[in-house]
C-alpha cells in the first residue's frame, strides 16, 4: 500500500471520528441547554439537581432510558419496527461528510481539509441523504401496528416532504450566484460578503422550511391537536425513543450548519481560528431554534400546509426567478 494514500486514509478516519465526537457531544448539550433557555425565558430555573446547574442531566436521562424495558408490540412488524429509529438518525449524521468547518491546515507536512470530503456535487448529496430521514418516520409509524402511530407518521412525513421541496428551491440562488455544487466553493465565495446580504428572501425561505423540516415549533406537528398520543415515536421506548430525540437534534444541527454554510460565510471570520467561527455560528443558529420554541404558538396542519404550498413554495420560485433577473442584468 502506497505510504501517502495510508496517511491520507488515516487523516481520514480521525476526521470521521471527530466530527461524529463532536455532533454526539453537541446532541447532549443540546438537551441540557434548551431546558436551561426555555426555563430562563419562562423564569424557571430548568433541571438542577443532577450536577451544578443540572449539567449532567442528560446522562442521567440517558442512563435512565438504557435501563427502561425495551418493549416491541406483539403485531408490530419487528424488522422494521427497530430500523426505523436508525433511518432517523443516520442520514443527520452523515450529512456532515460534505460540511467545510474550517480551511486548509498543515499537519505534519500535509495538507489537511477541514472537511471529510469535498465532492463536486456536494449540495445534492446534502439532499438526497437527508430526504432519507422520511422513510424512517414513516416505517416507525406502519411498523407500530398503531392507527395513531400511522396517522403521525403520514401526517409528519406529509410535512416534510412539502417543506423539503422549498428548502431546496431556497438555496439555489445562492447555487446560482457561486455556479458550483461544491460546498467549499459555496463559503469561499462568501470570503468578502455573505450571501445572507444578496439573498434575504433566499435566507428567510430557508429557516421557515427548516423549523417544518426538523419538526421544530411553530410546525411541530407529530402530534395532532386532538390525539393524546405523541405520533409516529408512540410505541416506542427505552433507547429506541431516545433514538427519536437524537435525531430531532442532530436533524437542528445539520440544517443549522447548512445555513453557515450557505447564508453566513461559513468558517470566515476575523481575528478567530476558521473552527471557531463555524462553531460560533452554528451555536447561534441552535439558540435562535430555541428562543423560537420558547416564543412562537404552534399551526393547526392545514395552516401548515396552505403556508407551505401556496405562499413559500411560490415565493421561492419568484427569488430564484429575481435572483436569475439580477445575473441577466450583471453580466
Amino acid at each position: 500500500m502506497n505510504k501517502e494514500f495510508l496517511v491520507y486514509f488515516i487523516i481520514a478516519c480521525v476526521k470521521i471520528l471527530l466530527v461524529f465526537g463532536v455532533v454526539q457531544l453537541m446532541i447532549i448539550s443540546m438537551i441540557w441547554l434548551e431546558r436551561k433557555v426555555m426555563a430562563h425565558m419562562q423564569v424557571r430555573l430548568g433541571p438542577m439537581r443532577v450536577g451544578p446547574h443540572g449539567l449532567l442531566q442528560p446522562i442521567a436521562d440517558g442512563i435512565k432510558l438504557l435501563f427502561k424495558e425495551d418493549i416491541i408490540p406483539q403485531k408490530a412488524s419487528k424488522l422494521l419496527f427497530i430500523l426505523a429509529p436508525i433511518m432517523t438518525v443516520v442520514p443527520a449524521l452523515i450529512t456532515f461528510a460534505v460540511i467545510p468547518f474550517g480551511d486548509k491546515v498543515k499537519i505534519l507536512g500535509y495538507n489537511v481539509d477541514l472537511v471529510i470530503t469535498d465532492i463536486n456535487v456536494g449540495f445534492l448529496y446534502v439532499f438526497a441523504v437527508s430526504s432519507l430521514g422520511i422513510y424512517g418516520i414513516v416505517m416507525a409509524g406502519w411498523a407500530s401496528n398503531n392507527k395513531y402511530s400511522l396517522l403521525g407518521g403520514i401526517r409528519s412525513s406529509a410535512q416534510m416532504i412539502s417543506y423539503e421541496l422549498t428548502l431546496g428551491l431556497s438555496l439555489i440562488g445562492v447555487v446560482m450566484l457561486t455556479e458550483s455544487l461544491s460546498l467549499v466553493d459555496v463559503v469561499n465565495g462568501q470570503a468578502k460578503l455573505w450571501n445572507i446580504v444578496l439573498q434575504p428572501l433566499g435566507f428567510f425561505i430557508y429557516c421557515t422550511s427548516a423549523f417544518a423540516e426538523v419538526n421544530r415549533c411553530p410546525f411541530d406537528l407529530p402530534e395532532a391537536e386532538s390525539e393524546l398520543v405523541a405520533g409516529y415515536h408512540t410505541e416506542y421506548s427505552s433507547m429506541k425513543f431516545a433514538t427519536f430525540f437524537m435525531a430531532e437534534y442532530a436533524n437542528m444541527i445539520t440544517v443549522s450548519a447548512i445555513a453557515v454554510t450557505f447564508f453566513l460565510g461559513g468558517w470566515h471570520g476575523p481575528f478567530l481560528p476558521p473552527v471557531v467561527w463555524f462553531m460560533l455560528k452554528l451555536s447561534a443558529c441552535l439558540f435562535f431554534f430555541i428562543w423560537v420554541r420558547s416564543t412562537y404558538p404552534r399551526l393547526r396542519y392545514d395552516q401548515l400546509m396552505n403556508f407551505g404550498w401556496k405562499f413559500l413554495l411560490p415565493l421561492s420560485l419568484f427569488n430564484i426567478l429575481i435572483t436569475g433577473f439580477i445575473m441577466i442584468l450583471k453580466g
